[in-house]
């Protein structure tokens, strides 16, 4: 007692003393007291911040003004929080210092705090605000109605892409053709954005092609409460600037923008004058959006053919599907061809009409005539492409303002829904004179390229996969026929001519014609007044026959003198003379048939034979003085093989600027020098032809030369193919300045590319093809003394192949961006002498490799790696290489091992797949050797953590990797967020996929929690396969939390115990049932020792449709919910005779039981597992009941196919309910059951108490059953109960064999015989096998008759007891019936029967064999 109050005594001097005394003693000997006040204050102020931060937002949206002193507060309170982060960090970082000595750091840290604290007790004070704002707006969101937006797939994918880039970009771009749902789509965009408060304002407005600037001003300015206080618009736009600066997040969407504007000349803050204001914007032509530098451009595209019949038939006021009215009316919105504007103004426009079969026909025709376009009713959908059209006049300084608007009307003469040649366009565009101020082919074909690309940017035009050919909207098309309908410059374009058209105006008017696929029975006439015609197009309809053509007569073109393009395409000409036609300037012939050449045309600059059959190129050729572009592409002639071309032909051609010859022939390579206007070129080649030595091709422009190989068209516009050519390739020197695409295959001579071939360096290169090129040893060799500074700074793609001699890319110093642009390398069979691909400094400066293959390369043992040991100690530091990599397939590499012998990041945050096999060497993607300070280079494991956080495909096969027993760290791991596919394969070191940290700093561990939780969100599909270490694949933790998991599949892992462990649960997460919501396949086979799938008792799967577990025999039970079960396959599973004791009644569910249990299938539920297709169960020692039918409705209604084998307890399969619901069973496999007694329980087993019980007085039938067998089974006594409907009607093979107590195979289902005359067929019946059944007495029942008409083979074997007896009558039919002596009838019958076999054996077949006894 005394004691207590001494010490009492002394504690209250001493603070007594301390309050008295300096404060500095407080900082030394109050530190917990100090430490705790600050703490409590800090977290106080946080918590207050918090408070007022919710009622700030909450004024924010109701349109109030925040006070200042709110906004001061907010920022005052925001930065001591920060401030004081750090000090609090400090506190949580050296806790332990508390019971240690450091007397100066905590007297530092003491006074920081108590500094600190009255700071924050003082913001507290002053926070208690009655109000934090005040006034008010309307919300824009109020103006923005979406009652028209169709959930359609392009409208849904541009939604979700909208809302997906507002997290991450402030301008976004949505452009689309006109009449497509761009304002649509916008407004439902504002919708989401006010549904979901994603922003604080909404606002659209319209800007249309002459914008009113105030009327525009005036509509934002409502939606943010903003009374204008001048009149100009200039300080209007500074008032609302910044009115809507106050405002945090704001979408402003900007509707039907023409061109490039400055949105602060309305007012709107944007970028760094307002980093929350998004916007989005609607245009017809993408370069606006390019213009308006959108971080985000996303296409609008058309309704597919069920989703534009919906919005017609609902807009219509249609009813139903099935009316023939509505099926025409389906025809009439096809004709609308997905376009939602031209949907709906059609459908709005025949509405309320009423109309009948022939009214909806009659609209249908004015469509396919599109007469529809006169009609006022149709306005809608001309006004929008008309001001499309209209605009392609505007701000084209380098094309007369009609050329644009011609290059896509020449487009409208083209067949419905093709997809347009560019180049025939191209033809065609300088036939009739585009861009005239444009020089040389070349130069138009920019132009007319242009134009094509501005077309598809107004939306007027569509792209297509294909890059040389564009398309055009049958809307669109339609439209464009509409403006050639009437004035000078008309068209006509039909299809599918059967007859010459009847015109009752002249064809006169016309400029352009398109007659496509004319029978070749049309009669043209001779002549016909075609004086304004300027194009043709005639096309014959296409057959099986190649030479069946459309034969036209010369007199035919005779009046068409202004002529200026001929397009023929299955025509042949009968004449003996080309038309004279002055005027011709294009002339294009494709599948055509001409006798004769046409040199008679003389103004002809264009000439273009596409697969034409011709007698040859002979002298005429020279008759054409202006023919500028000559091609010649898979032509075919009458007598030769090749194209022969007469010497110094081509020489004359004076004016050629482009020849394109891609057939074989015999052109002189020497003339080509004498066309001094020469630009473009593309020829095939052979070797014969560069005889002479001196020859050298002139510089060009454009070129595709192809030596020994077949021709092929390539996108690059400079390709050079050289094959098997062993000649010097000075020939191509002025070519190699400028090619884009190589390709060199089995060349002799050439150690290098750059100097040897391109001794500039070929910068130009994008793409580079080495195969079986055995002296080439580097693409660069680089000395001081020689070779360019720059070499192959463009080289996109990079293939390598079976290149002997290749030792590295480069040798000597490495020149400047040497493939600093590559994209792709694929290497293969490099196997001899390529130890090193990369070294470090050319593996630094491919900063835009996205892919890479390596595949066959035997010798090669790193990737990446220096050239010289000593560097390795230098350059020790971490390198990131390859920042773009994406994909990473390394396969068949024998000595391989490591991609990078050094330091590395590779790929960083860009890797997404990796591929890795037969690599049997490979150690780890980096060398984890120490460096000179003894650190460890790298993370353990396949690599760093942060060179795998966007990975979404893995997998590794064959490979050693060190030996690790894992594949990644636990760091590693929880940055897999994006993986989908993971496969391992014949990986013999692995334990398990996920290290297994013991020691390791808490701290960091609870952060990496925090921050990166085991969580693998994407992952999709798992592959293990012969991984005979394999003990488990990761933690239970990790197994719960995949919740897009659809396959797992576990193959040959002899080690496994369980699939997830259960030990092991870092992340204290409790197990229960467990759920993959997702998960469609779980296969498990040969894991001799694998007990656990999961630790829970329950696995619900509601999508489960596969489930494979077969040679698991130490499997404990495991149950599964899955009631889409499709195909389930049971095979030695739980064979360890220790019976699973989990009572699986108390689980109340329908469910699948995985191990050593009585039941497969518990059923609580009534109709379970009606999904299932095939079950197969196989060696299941302790499965006395498939289906426990007795309660509830089993129905199997989708059941094909069973097989049940070695289950020796089983004794029964089918009860009557489930027996009667197998329509679809079509084979029925029953093997080594010993205990099975019926494979139809009987009626009189089933519980009375059954609420089913009725259903066992329905006929049973298997009406899909095809195939039985059933051996091996000793207690069985029959097959199928058998009642007076044929069960059987499908059957074709039936085979029974060593079933010793089988008496009967069908069994009558009451004690009543039947008459003798009863005859049962079995149409279908090819195959019937009783073999080694010494109790059977019966085939068919007593007093049945069975015939067998399709019985093809007959086999009875060791049935002493049988007393069935088999014969055919004259048709081979075959006869069984069964002895009954007392029945008269029956013995009539057998007296027409000559020595009837009973108890015999029986081997006979329809084409010979035993004999069976005939009736007579």
């Amino acid at each position: 007692m005394a004691e207590s109050v001494a010490s009492a005594a002394v504690e209250n001097m001493t603070n007594q003393a301390m309050e008295c005394a300096s404060p500095y003693l407080r900082y030394f000997f109050c530190y917990g007291q100090i430490v705790q006040d600050f703490t409590n204050q800090r977290n106080a102020l946080k918590l207050r911040k918090q408070r007022v931060d919710t009622r700030v937002d909450e004024a924010k949206r109701q349109i109030e003004v925040i006070y200042e002193d709110v906004e001061d507060w907010l920022k005052r309170a925001e930065k001591e929080l920060e401030q004081t982060q750090n000090l609090q960090d400090e506190i949580d970082r050296v806790k332990c210092f508390k019971w240690c000595p450091q007397w100066g750091w905590r007297y530092c840290l003491s006074k920081k705090l108590a500094e600190k604290t009255p700071i924050i007790s003082k913001l507290l004070q002053t926070s208690n605000f009655a109000q934090v704002g005040s006034g008010g707006s309307l919300q824009g969101i109020e103006f923005i109605t979406s009652t028209h937006f169709m959930d359609s797939k392009s409208s849904k994918s541009a939604l979700n892409q909208i809302m997906e880039a507002m997290k991450a970009v402030n301008m976004i771009g949505l452009y689309g053709m006109p009449g497509v749902g761009k304002t649509t789509l916008a407004q439902e965009v504002g919708k989401h954005a006010g549904e979901r408060k994603l922003f604080d304002k909404v606002v659209m407005f319209t800007m249309s092609q002459n914008p009113n600037i105030n009327s525009i001003q005036d509509k934002v300015a409502d939606v943010f409460g903003l009374k204008f206080q001048t009149s100009s618009r200039e300080g209007r736009a500074e008032e609302l600037f910044k009115s809507m600066q106050r405002v945090n997040k704001i979408l402003v969407i900007v509707d039907d923008l023409w061109e490039e504007f400055e949105l602060k000349i309305i007012g709107i803050p944007f970028g760094d004058d307002h980093k929350g204001c998004k916007i989005l914007l609607t245009t017809r032509r993408q370069q606006v959006c390019t213009k308006m530098n959108c971080q985000k451009e996303i296409q609008l595209g058309i309704l597919s053919e069920d989703e534009a019949w919906v919005l017609f038939r609902d807009q219509a006021g249609l009813e139903g599907n099935s009316s023939a009215l509505n099926n025409e009316a389906k025809k009439v919105a096809a004709q609308c061809k997905g376009l939602p504007l031209a949907i709906v103004v059609v459908a709005k426009a025949v509405k309320g009409e009423g109309l009948d079969l022939n009214g909806w026909k009659a609209v249908n025709q004015r469509f396919k005539d599109s007469r529809h376009l006169d009609n006022e009713d149709f306005g809608d959908v001309l006004q929008p492409l008309k001001l499309s059209y209209d605009y392609l006049k505007k701000g084209n300084n380098q094309m007369t303002e009609n050329d644009i608007q011609i290059c896509f009307l020449l487009c409208s003469l083209f067949p419905e829904d093709t997809e347009i040649p560019i180049e025939i366009l191209i033809m065609c565009g300088i036939g009739v004179g585009l861009f005239p101020n444009a020089n040389s082919i070349e130069d138009k074909r920019n132009e007319m390229v242009m134009a094509l690309k501005k077309l598809q940017k107004s939306g007027l035009l569509l792209g297509t996969d294909d890059a040389k050919r564009i398309r055009m909207h049958d809307v669109v098309r339609d439209f464009a026929h509409w403006l050639t309908s009437t004035g000078e410059n008309r068209f006509m374009v039909k299809d599918k001519l059967k007859k010459w058209p009847d015109m009752v105006e002249s064809f006169e008017c016309y400029t352009a014609i398109a007659l496509w696929n004319c029978s070749s029975n049309i009669k043209f006439p001779d002549k016909v007044e075609f004086s304004k015609l300027k194009t043709l197009f005639l096309k014959g309809e296409w057959k099986w026959r190649r030479d069946d053509f459309l034969v036209v007569s010369s007199t035919f073109f005779e009046e068409m003198k202004a002529l200026q393009v001929l397009f023929l395409q299955h025509v042949s000409f009968s004449a003996k003379r080309f038309p004279s036609l002055p005027n011709l300037k294009t002339l294009c012939c494709v599948r055509c048939e001409l006798k004769i050449f046409p040199s008679s045309l003389t103004n002809l600059e264009i000439l273009a034979l596409f697969e034409t059959k011709i007698f040859g190129i002979s002298e005429k050729l020279v008759k054409l003085p202006t023919l500028k572009y000559l091609r010649l592409s898979g032509v075919q002639f009458y007598e030769e093989s090749e194209i022969k071309i007469h010497p110094s032909l081509l020489s004359r051609l004076t004016s050629l600027q482009e020849l394109h010859v891609h057939s074989q022939n015999t052109i002189n390579l020497l003339e080509l020098n004498s066309l001094s206007c020469l630009t473009a070129l593309s020829l095939r080649l052979s070797t014969d032809q560069f005889s002479q030595e001196d020859f050298v091709f002139p510089k060009l422009q454009m070129y595709t030369i192809v030596v020994n190989e077949h021709f092929s068209y390539e996108s690059a516009l400079r390709t050079l193919k050289i094959c098997n050519f062993p000649s010097s390739f000075s020939a191509f020197n002025n070519l190699f300045y400028n090619v884009e695409k190589l390709k060199l295959q089995n060349v002799r001579g050439q150690k290098n590319i750059v100097p040897s071939i391109g001794e500039m360096g070929v910068n130009e290169l994008t793409s580079l093809e080495l195969e079986s090129c055995y002296d080439m040893e580097f693409l660069t060799v680089i000395t001081r003394d020689q070779g360019p500074s720059v070499a192959f700074s463009n080289l996109v793609e990079l293939y390598i192949q079976s290149m002997g001699s290749l030792k590295g890319l480069c040798y000597g110093h490495s020149p400047t961006r040497f493939l600093q642009n590559l994209k792709q390398v694929i290497i293969k069979k490099c196997c001899d002498k390529l130890k090193t691909i990369f070294t470090t400094c050319q593996a630094l400066s491919m900063l835009h490799l996205q892919e890479l293959t390596i595949r066959y390369c035997d010798k090669v043992e790193q990737v990446i790696g220096f050239v010289q040991e000593e560097e390795i100690i230098e350059n020790d530091c971490p390198f990131c290489c390859w920042p773009k990599l994406e994909i990473l397939r390394i396969k068949f590499c024998q000595w391989l091992k490591y991609v990078y012998v050094n330091t590395s990041t590779l790929g960083r945050q860009s890797l997404k797949s990796v591929s890795i096999e037969s690599c049997p060497e490979f150690i780890q993607f980096f060398n984890m050797e120490q460096n000179k300070y003894g650190q460890h280079i790298l993370h353990r494991g396949l690599g760093s953590q942060e060179s795998f956080v966007n990975l979404t495909h893995l997998e590794l096969t064959s490979i050693a990797l060190l030996n690790f027993k894992y594949l990644f760290s636990e760091f590693t791991a929880r940055t897999l967020e994006h993986l989908k596919f993971l496969m391992i394969r014949d990986c013999s070191f692995l334990e398990h996929l996920i290290e297994e940290v013991e020691k390791v700093d808490e701290i960091y561990v609870s952060n990496m929690k925090n921050h990166y939780p085991l969580f693998w969100p994407k992952l999709e599909s798992v592959h293990i396969e012969y991984c005979e270490n394999l003990k488990y694949l990761c933690s239970s933790t990790l197994a719960q939390r995949l919740p897009n998991l659809n396959c797992i599949s576990i193959l040959d892992c002899p080690r496994l115990i369980q699939v997830f462990n259960m030990e092991t649960n870092k992340d204290d997460f409790e197990l229960q049932n467990h759920c993959w919501p997702k998960l469609e396949t779980l296969d498990i086979v040969n894991c001799q020792i694998l007990k656990y799938v999961l630790p829970n008792t329950l696995l619900n799967v509601p999508f489960l449709q596969y489930l494979t577990v077969i040679n698991c025999p130490q499997f404990s039970c495991f149950i599964v919910q899955a009631p889409l079960i499709k195909e389930l396959v049971l095979r030695d599973v739980g064979n360890s005779h220790q019976l699973c004791n989990i009572d699986v009644h108390v689980l109340n569910k329908d469910c699948i039981v995985v191990g050593n249990h009585e039941e497969v299938f518990q059923v609580q539920g009534g109709y379970s597992f009606s999904s299932i297709k095939e079950l197969y169960l196989t060696n299941l020692l302790e499965v006395r009941i498939i289906w426990n039918d007795f309660a509830q409705v089993v129905t199997l209604n989708n059941l094909t196919s069973l097989k049940v084998s070695d289950c020796k307890k089983l004794r029964y399969i089918f009860s009557p309910t489930n027996a009667r619901s197998l329509s679809r069973l079509m084979y029925l496999c029953i093997k080594g059951c010993d205990e099975l007694e019926q494979i139809i329980l009987a009626k009189d087993q089933v519980s009375s108490s059954s609420s089913n019980a009725d259903i066992g007085l329905q006929p049973l039938s298997f009406p899909n059953l095809t195939q039985i067998i059933v051996t091996n089974c000793g207690n069985l006594k029959s097959l199928f109960p058998f009642g007076f409907v044929p069960v059987l009607p499908k059957l074709e093979s039936l085979e029974l064999k060593r079933n010793s107590k089988l008496e009967q195979v069908f069994k009558l289902e009451n004690e009543v015989e039947m008459a003798g005359e009863e005859e049962t067929k079995f149409d279908k019946l090819e195959r019937l096998t009783l073999e080694e059944l010494p109790s059977l007495i019966h085939f068919c029942p007593k007093g049945c008759h069975f015939v067998l008409p399709a019985l093809i083979e007959l086999e009875v074997k060791d049935c002493p007891k049988l007393t069935t007896s088999f014969f055919v009558d004259s048709q081979k039919f075959v006869h069984c019936i069964t002895k009954i002596p007392q029945l008269v009838k029956q013995d009539a019958i057998e007296e027409t029967v000559t020595d009837a076999i009973f108890n015999k054996n029986i081997n006979w077949s329809h084409w010979g064999g035993s004999q069976l006894p005939h009736i007579t």
